[in-house]
């Protein structure tokens, strides 16, 4: 699994935990509507640390929360 793919899976289990819909986290955090497609869609090769940051702003947590997932700990995450 990619970084994004990683990124992706928390945007989306984040977004059922809470009950959000895409378009609230876009408004929330600043993301362009494209941007987030891309990611959601893996269109994107490499997610940012500025991102990251826009969109733990999103859920409202740090990016130490957001990244404080098993997702990001596999041994075999892919980081191009």
């Amino acid at each position: 699994m990619t970084l994004n793919d990683a990124v992706a899976k928390r945007v989306s289990n984040l977004l059922r935990e809470r009950g959000m819909k895409q378009y609230g986290l876009e408004k929330k955090s600043g993301i362009q509507h494209g941007s987030l497609q891309c990611i959601m869609k893996g269109k994107n090769k490499t997610v940012t640390i500025s991102t990251i940051y826009m969109l733990a702003r999103g859920f409202d947590m740090s990016h130490v929360e957001f990244l404080n997932d098993p997702i990001f700990f596999d041994d075999d995450l892919e980081i191009e």
